[in-house]
């Protein structure tokens, strides 16, 4: 099963007109060469009954239900074959709403591989990805942000995370180029 509706479609807008999905491969291809480690953050794949019960299930948790933004076993919710894992790389626990951190093994297998930079790439920028790094800055890790390696529903939604927030917490919000320099060196 394909996505579609607007919210892909504008994902996918905002991820082609920065060259997202180029760079990304770009990044993490550089990176497994030079023998450095891909941390891969999967969603939590939806299921019918995720929130029955729930006391307080929030707006984004009842939208992504309604509409099983990564229901299990669709496109959504299945690793892809070009972004997926790769020998080599550690899956994290899945997160069930933005940060990667809270309720999953990131920190721990971040530690356990001695890694106290992280360099956060994919979607959402001004969801997932920003609630991330915030996470990561507020433990102690030095947070580097890729401006053209993530999408997010809008233009000014990448402007507001990239621009605005990302001064507050991130150490460096930077290219693709710029990283892919900063490791050759």
């Amino acid at each position: 099963m394909t996505p579609g509706g607007k919210l892909y479609d504008a994902i996918k807008d905002v991820a082609e007109s920065n060259n997202m999905f180029a760079n990304l491969k770009q990044l993490l291809d550089d990176a497994r060469a030079k023998g450095i480690r891909v941390f891969i953050l999967p969603h939590h794949r939806a299921h019918p009954d995720d929130y029955a019960g729930w006391d307080h299930v929030s707006p984004g948790h009842a939208s992504a239900h309604r509409i099983q933004a990564f229901a299990a076993g669709t496109w959504g919710g299945q690793f892809s074959e070009v972004f997926g894992p790769k020998e080599g790389d550690v899956v994290v626990k899945e997160h069930w709403f933005y940060s990667g951190f809270a309720n999953t093994d990131l920190d721990e297998l971040l530690k356990q591989h001695g890694v106290d930079n992280i360099v956060c790439v994919g979607m959402i920028a001004n969801a997932c990805i920003e609630s991330t790094a915030r996470y990561g800055m507020e433990l102690g890790y030095h947070v580097t942000l890729v401006r053209d390696a993530t999408s997010a529903f809008s233009a000014e939604a990448m402007h507001v995370s990239h621009d605005v927030n990302a001064p507050m917490f991130a150490h460096a919000v930077l290219t693709t180029a710029e990283v892919l320099a900063r490791l050759a060196a």
